[in-house]
Protein backbone atom coordinates (compact mmCIF):
# COMPACT_ATOMS: atom_id res chain seq x y z
CA UNK A 1 0.00 0.00 0.00
CA UNK A 2 3.03 2.48 1.05
CA UNK A 3 4.10 2.02 -2.65
CA UNK A 4 1.18 3.48 -4.41
CA UNK A 5 0.91 6.23 -1.82
CA UNK A 6 4.78 6.70 -2.97
CA UNK A 7 3.99 6.48 -6.63
CA UNK A 8 1.11 8.53 -6.55
CA UNK A 9 3.00 11.21 -4.52
CA UNK A 10 5.61 11.06 -6.94
CA UNK A 11 3.50 10.97 -10.09
CA UNK A 12 6.12 7.82 -11.02
CA UNK A 13 3.38 5.46 -12.33
CA UNK A 14 3.76 1.66 -12.40
CA UNK A 15 2.58 0.59 -16.37
CA UNK A 16 0.50 -2.04 -13.92
CA UNK A 17 -1.27 -2.33 -10.94
CA UNK A 18 -3.01 -5.52 -9.48
CA UNK A 19 -4.60 -5.11 -6.18
CA UNK A 20 -6.17 -8.37 -4.58
CA UNK A 21 -7.26 -10.46 -1.64
CA UNK A 22 -10.17 -10.28 0.80
CA UNK A 23 -10.46 -6.78 2.07
CA UNK A 24 -12.66 -4.64 -0.28
CA UNK A 25 -12.79 -1.71 1.38
CA UNK A 26 -9.29 -1.15 0.94
CA UNK A 27 -8.96 -2.58 -2.91
CA UNK A 28 -11.63 -0.09 -3.01
CA UNK A 29 -9.93 3.26 -1.60
CA UNK A 30 -6.70 2.30 -3.70
CA UNK A 31 -8.75 1.46 -6.83
CA UNK A 32 -9.93 5.43 -6.30
CA UNK A 33 -6.73 6.91 -5.24
CA UNK A 34 -4.76 5.62 -8.51
CA UNK A 35 -8.04 6.42 -10.73
CA UNK A 36 -8.35 10.23 -9.77
CA UNK A 37 -4.42 10.07 -9.73
CA UNK A 38 -4.59 9.04 -13.09
CA UNK A 39 -7.80 10.61 -14.72
CA UNK A 40 -9.67 13.41 -14.48
CA UNK A 41 -12.97 13.41 -13.33
CA UNK A 42 -15.46 12.45 -15.49
CA UNK A 43 -13.01 11.86 -18.24
CA UNK A 44 -14.98 8.58 -20.03
CA UNK A 45 -12.17 9.43 -23.38
CA UNK A 46 -9.07 8.24 -21.85
CA UNK A 47 -10.41 6.19 -18.22
CA UNK A 48 -11.99 3.03 -19.64
CA UNK A 49 -13.85 0.79 -16.93
CA UNK A 50 -14.53 -2.82 -17.11
CA UNK A 51 -15.72 -5.36 -15.07
CA UNK A 52 -16.68 -9.22 -15.26
CA UNK A 53 -15.22 -12.49 -17.07
CA UNK A 54 -16.00 -11.19 -20.45
CA UNK A 55 -13.74 -8.73 -21.00
CA UNK A 56 -11.95 -9.54 -24.04
CA UNK A 57 -8.09 -9.52 -23.39
CA UNK A 58 -7.45 -8.10 -27.55
CA UNK A 59 -9.98 -5.11 -26.74
CA UNK A 60 -7.55 -3.99 -23.61
CA UNK A 61 -4.98 -4.72 -25.87
CA UNK A 62 -6.28 -2.47 -28.71
CA UNK A 63 -7.22 0.42 -26.32
CA UNK A 64 -3.74 0.21 -24.56
CA UNK A 65 -2.45 0.94 -28.21
CA UNK A 66 -4.52 4.04 -28.57
CA UNK A 67 -3.13 7.46 -27.57
CA UNK A 68 -4.59 9.65 -24.66
CA UNK A 69 -6.46 12.44 -25.72
CA UNK A 70 -5.14 15.39 -24.24
CA UNK A 71 -4.20 13.55 -21.33
CA UNK A 72 -0.94 12.00 -19.64
CA UNK A 73 -2.72 8.26 -19.46
CA UNK A 74 -4.44 6.37 -20.74
CA UNK A 75 -6.15 4.11 -18.00
CA UNK A 76 -7.55 0.89 -18.25
CA UNK A 77 -9.19 -0.29 -15.22
CA UNK A 78 -10.51 -4.16 -15.01
CA UNK A 79 -12.50 -5.61 -12.05
CA UNK A 80 -12.87 -9.36 -11.31
CA UNK A 81 -12.02 -10.32 -14.52
CA UNK A 82 -10.71 -13.86 -13.79
CA UNK A 83 -7.54 -13.06 -15.89
CA UNK A 84 -5.67 -14.64 -12.84
CA UNK A 85 -7.19 -17.68 -12.06
CA UNK A 86 -7.24 -18.87 -16.16
CA UNK A 87 -4.82 -18.74 -18.21
CA UNK A 88 -4.73 -15.21 -20.58
CA UNK A 89 -0.94 -15.73 -22.12
CA UNK A 90 -2.13 -12.80 -25.03
CA UNK A 91 -2.61 -10.25 -21.94
CA UNK A 92 0.48 -11.91 -19.79
CA UNK A 93 2.58 -11.57 -23.00
CA UNK A 94 1.10 -8.02 -23.97
CA UNK A 95 2.34 -6.42 -20.63
CA UNK A 96 5.67 -6.90 -20.84
CA UNK A 97 5.61 -4.18 -23.56
CA UNK A 98 3.17 -1.83 -22.03
CA UNK A 99 3.15 1.95 -24.21
CA UNK A 100 4.34 4.47 -21.37
CA UNK A 101 1.42 6.32 -22.06
CA UNK A 102 -0.94 3.38 -20.63
CA UNK A 103 -1.75 2.37 -17.31
CA UNK A 104 -3.57 -1.09 -16.09
CA UNK A 105 -4.93 -1.74 -13.09
CA UNK A 106 -6.59 -4.81 -12.42
CA UNK A 107 -8.65 -5.72 -9.56
CA UNK A 108 -9.27 -9.21 -8.09
CA UNK A 109 -10.68 -10.98 -5.20
CA UNK A 110 -8.54 -14.03 -5.59
CA UNK A 111 -5.06 -14.89 -7.91
CA UNK A 112 -3.34 -17.79 -8.74
CA UNK A 113 0.37 -16.39 -7.87
CA UNK A 114 1.53 -19.09 -10.47
CA UNK A 115 -0.50 -18.43 -12.87
CA UNK A 116 1.36 -16.08 -15.97
CA UNK A 117 -0.48 -13.13 -15.15
CA UNK A 118 0.30 -12.67 -11.83
CA UNK A 119 3.92 -13.23 -12.53
CA UNK A 120 3.79 -10.65 -15.80
CA UNK A 121 2.77 -7.65 -13.24
CA UNK A 122 5.12 -8.76 -10.56
CA UNK A 123 7.63 -8.34 -13.40
CA UNK A 124 6.31 -5.24 -15.08
CA UNK A 125 4.59 -3.42 -11.91
CA UNK A 126 2.88 -4.16 -8.35
CA UNK A 127 1.08 -6.43 -7.23
CA UNK A 128 0.15 -5.60 -4.13
CA UNK A 129 -2.16 -7.87 -1.29
CA UNK A 130 -4.93 -6.45 0.77
CA UNK A 131 -5.57 -9.08 3.38
CA UNK A 132 -7.81 -8.74 6.58
CA UNK A 133 -6.23 -6.47 8.69
CA UNK A 134 -4.81 -6.86 11.92
CA UNK A 135 -6.80 -6.23 15.12
CA UNK A 136 -4.33 -3.31 16.95
CA UNK A 137 -4.85 -1.74 13.17
CA UNK A 138 -8.32 -2.20 12.96
CA UNK A 139 -8.87 -0.63 16.30
CA UNK A 140 -6.57 2.19 15.51
CA UNK A 141 -8.38 3.30 12.40
CA UNK A 142 -11.69 3.26 13.76
CA UNK A 143 -10.26 5.43 16.70
CA UNK A 144 -8.90 7.49 14.04
CA UNK A 145 -12.46 7.97 12.49
CA UNK A 146 -14.13 8.88 16.10
CA UNK A 147 -11.53 11.70 17.02
CA UNK A 148 -12.28 13.41 13.84
CA UNK A 149 -15.88 13.14 14.47
CA UNK A 150 -15.06 14.67 18.25
CA UNK A 151 -15.83 10.98 19.64
CA UNK A 152 -14.95 9.42 22.70
CA UNK A 153 -15.20 5.72 23.69
CA UNK A 154 -13.87 3.12 26.12
CA UNK A 155 -12.14 0.45 25.78
CA UNK A 156 -14.80 -1.78 26.49
CA UNK A 157 -17.05 -0.20 24.53
CA UNK A 158 -14.62 -0.43 21.66
CA UNK A 159 -13.92 -3.50 21.88
CA UNK A 160 -17.49 -5.04 21.95
CA UNK A 161 -17.77 -2.35 18.93
CA UNK A 162 -15.59 -4.84 16.95
CA UNK A 163 -16.83 -7.90 18.33
CA UNK A 164 -20.38 -6.99 16.60
CA UNK A 165 -18.74 -5.53 13.52
CA UNK A 166 -15.80 -8.37 12.91
CA UNK A 167 -12.69 -7.54 11.24
CA UNK A 168 -14.17 -6.72 7.69
CA UNK A 169 -13.49 -2.90 7.14
CA UNK A 170 -16.64 -2.42 4.86
CA UNK A 171 -18.82 -3.71 7.69
CA UNK A 172 -17.14 -1.30 10.25
CA UNK A 173 -17.24 1.80 8.59
CA UNK A 174 -20.73 1.06 7.82
CA UNK A 175 -21.22 0.50 11.53
CA UNK A 176 -19.76 3.70 12.26
CA UNK A 177 -21.31 5.84 9.90
CA UNK A 178 -24.96 4.41 11.93
CA UNK A 179 -23.05 5.03 15.23
CA UNK A 180 -21.83 8.65 14.93
CA UNK A 181 -25.75 9.28 13.04
CA UNK A 182 -27.06 7.94 17.09
CA UNK A 183 -25.39 9.78 19.13
CA UNK A 184 -25.00 12.67 17.45
CA UNK A 185 -24.65 15.75 19.87
CA UNK A 186 -22.71 13.12 22.29
CA UNK A 187 -19.53 13.71 22.86
CA UNK A 188 -19.20 9.91 24.20
CA UNK A 189 -19.79 6.55 22.55
CA UNK A 190 -21.18 3.86 25.07
CA UNK A 191 -21.25 0.07 25.15
CA UNK A 192 -25.82 1.00 25.48
CA UNK A 193 -25.05 3.15 22.11
CA UNK A 194 -23.17 0.03 20.71
CA UNK A 195 -25.55 -2.56 22.02
CA UNK A 196 -28.32 -0.39 20.99
CA UNK A 197 -27.41 0.85 17.45
CA UNK A 198 -24.75 -2.12 15.99
CA UNK A 199 -26.39 -4.89 14.09
CA UNK A 200 -24.37 -8.27 14.98
CA UNK A 201 -23.02 -10.57 11.98
CA UNK A 202 -23.93 -13.81 11.54
CA UNK A 203 -20.49 -14.84 13.22
CA UNK A 204 -22.37 -12.80 16.33
CA UNK A 205 -25.53 -14.93 15.80
CA UNK A 206 -23.65 -18.21 15.59
CA UNK A 207 -21.37 -17.49 18.89
CA UNK A 208 -25.18 -16.69 20.48
CA UNK A 209 -26.56 -20.31 18.97
CA UNK A 210 -23.77 -21.90 20.13
CA UNK A 211 -24.13 -20.79 23.48
CA UNK A 212 -27.79 -21.92 23.77
CA UNK A 213 -26.30 -25.04 22.76
CA UNK A 214 -23.80 -25.28 25.62
CA UNK A 215 -26.43 -24.18 28.05
CA UNK A 216 -28.52 -26.59 26.80
CA UNK A 217 -31.45 -24.47 25.50
CA UNK A 218 -32.50 -25.89 22.33
CA UNK A 219 -35.48 -23.81 21.67
CA UNK A 220 -33.42 -19.92 21.86
CA UNK A 221 -30.71 -22.07 19.71
CA UNK A 222 -33.61 -23.15 17.13
CA UNK A 223 -34.77 -19.53 17.26
CA UNK A 224 -31.31 -18.01 15.37
CA UNK A 225 -30.93 -20.70 13.60
CA UNK A 226 -34.46 -19.67 11.99
CA UNK A 227 -33.58 -16.29 12.29
CA UNK A 228 -30.48 -16.53 10.13
CA UNK A 229 -32.57 -18.68 7.49
CA UNK A 230 -34.90 -15.58 7.33
CA UNK A 231 -31.82 -13.28 6.77
CA UNK A 232 -31.11 -15.82 3.19
CA UNK A 233 -28.17 -17.19 5.06
CA UNK A 234 -27.67 -20.73 3.55
CA UNK A 235 -27.99 -23.85 5.58
CA UNK A 236 -24.95 -24.76 4.62
CA UNK A 237 -22.97 -21.65 5.47
CA UNK A 238 -24.34 -21.38 8.78
CA UNK A 239 -22.98 -25.26 9.48
CA UNK A 240 -19.63 -24.06 8.24
CA UNK A 241 -19.90 -21.79 10.61
CA UNK A 242 -21.36 -23.12 13.62
CA UNK A 243 -18.21 -25.94 12.82
CA UNK A 244 -15.86 -23.40 12.49
CA UNK A 245 -17.14 -22.30 16.39
CA UNK A 246 -16.72 -25.55 17.76
CA UNK A 247 -13.30 -26.10 15.83
CA UNK A 248 -12.20 -22.90 17.50
CA UNK A 249 -13.50 -23.56 21.02
CA UNK A 250 -11.80 -27.04 21.04
CA UNK A 251 -8.51 -25.37 20.52
CA UNK A 252 -8.41 -22.71 22.89
CA UNK A 253 -9.89 -24.50 25.42
CA UNK A 254 -6.90 -27.16 24.79
CA UNK A 255 -4.10 -24.05 24.53
CA UNK A 256 -5.82 -22.50 27.91
CA UNK A 257 -5.24 -25.79 29.60
CA UNK A 258 -1.99 -26.18 28.25
CA UNK A 259 -0.81 -22.23 29.96
CA UNK A 260 -0.75 -20.37 26.88
CA UNK A 261 -1.32 -16.54 26.71
CA UNK A 262 -3.59 -14.81 24.58
CA UNK A 263 -2.10 -13.75 22.39
CA UNK A 264 -0.66 -17.02 21.67
CA UNK A 265 -4.51 -18.63 21.93
CA UNK A 266 -5.27 -15.66 18.77
CA UNK A 267 -2.46 -16.92 16.85
CA UNK A 268 -3.17 -20.44 16.48
CA UNK A 269 -6.80 -20.41 16.62
CA UNK A 270 -7.28 -17.61 14.10
CA UNK A 271 -9.25 -15.36 16.31
CA UNK A 272 -8.91 -11.45 17.14
CA UNK A 273 -6.78 -11.06 20.56
CA UNK A 274 -10.08 -9.13 22.24
CA UNK A 275 -12.28 -12.28 21.82
CA UNK A 276 -10.34 -15.15 23.46
CA UNK A 277 -11.57 -14.37 27.07
CA UNK A 278 -15.07 -14.81 25.63
CA UNK A 279 -13.80 -17.86 23.63
CA UNK A 280 -12.19 -19.27 26.53
CA UNK A 281 -15.52 -18.50 28.71
CA UNK A 282 -17.70 -20.40 26.08
CA UNK A 283 -15.44 -23.46 25.80
CA UNK A 284 -15.14 -23.74 29.22
CA UNK A 285 -19.01 -25.26 28.98
CA UNK A 286 -18.08 -27.90 27.50
CA UNK A 287 -15.88 -31.21 27.43
CA UNK A 288 -13.02 -31.77 25.34
CA UNK A 289 -14.66 -34.91 24.46
CA UNK A 290 -18.07 -32.79 23.96
CA UNK A 291 -16.05 -30.14 21.60
CA UNK A 292 -14.76 -33.42 19.11
CA UNK A 293 -18.33 -35.10 19.33
CA UNK A 294 -19.56 -31.70 18.03
CA UNK A 295 -17.05 -31.58 15.47
CA UNK A 296 -17.76 -35.04 14.54
CA UNK A 297 -21.81 -34.13 14.40
CA UNK A 298 -20.89 -31.08 11.82
CA UNK A 299 -18.60 -33.66 9.30
CA UNK A 300 -21.26 -36.10 9.50
CA UNK A 301 -23.96 -33.24 8.57
CA UNK A 302 -21.80 -32.22 6.29
CA UNK A 303 -21.58 -35.76 4.90
CA UNK A 304 -25.28 -36.32 4.30
CA UNK A 305 -26.13 -33.11 2.96
CA UNK A 306 -23.22 -33.44 0.28
CA UNK A 307 -24.60 -37.38 -0.16
CA UNK A 308 -27.69 -36.56 -0.56
CA UNK A 309 -29.29 -38.39 2.49
CA UNK A 310 -30.32 -35.19 4.12
CA UNK A 311 -31.82 -31.48 3.10
CA UNK A 312 -29.55 -29.32 4.17
CA UNK A 313 -32.14 -27.55 6.28
CA UNK A 314 -33.04 -30.29 7.93
CA UNK A 315 -29.63 -31.42 8.51
CA UNK A 316 -28.41 -28.47 10.61
CA UNK A 317 -31.18 -28.64 12.28
CA UNK A 318 -31.34 -31.55 13.46
CA UNK A 319 -27.71 -30.84 14.44
CA UNK A 320 -28.61 -27.97 16.75
CA UNK A 321 -30.95 -29.91 18.42
CA UNK A 322 -28.54 -33.01 19.00
CA UNK A 323 -25.73 -31.39 19.63
CA UNK A 324 -28.01 -29.18 22.46
CA UNK A 325 -28.83 -30.93 25.86
CA UNK A 326 -32.22 -31.05 27.94
CA UNK A 327 -35.41 -30.31 26.61
CA UNK A 328 -37.41 -27.34 24.55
Amino acid sequence: MKSIEEDIRNRDFQPVYLLYGEESYLKRQYRQKLKEALSAQGDTMNCACFEGKNISPGELIDLAETLPFFADYRLILAENSGFFKKSCEELADYLKQVPPTTIFVFVEEEVDKRGKMYKAVKKAGRAVEFARQADALLMQWALGRMKRENKKITQNAMQLFLEKTGNDMENIDRELEKLFCYTLGKDAITAEDVENICTGQTTGKIFEMVNHIAEGRKKQALELYYDLLALKEPPMRILFLVARQFQILFQVKELGRQGHDRKFIAAKAGIPEFSVNRNLAQAGRFTLEGLESAVAGCVQAEEDIKTGNMDAQMAVELLVVSSAGGGL
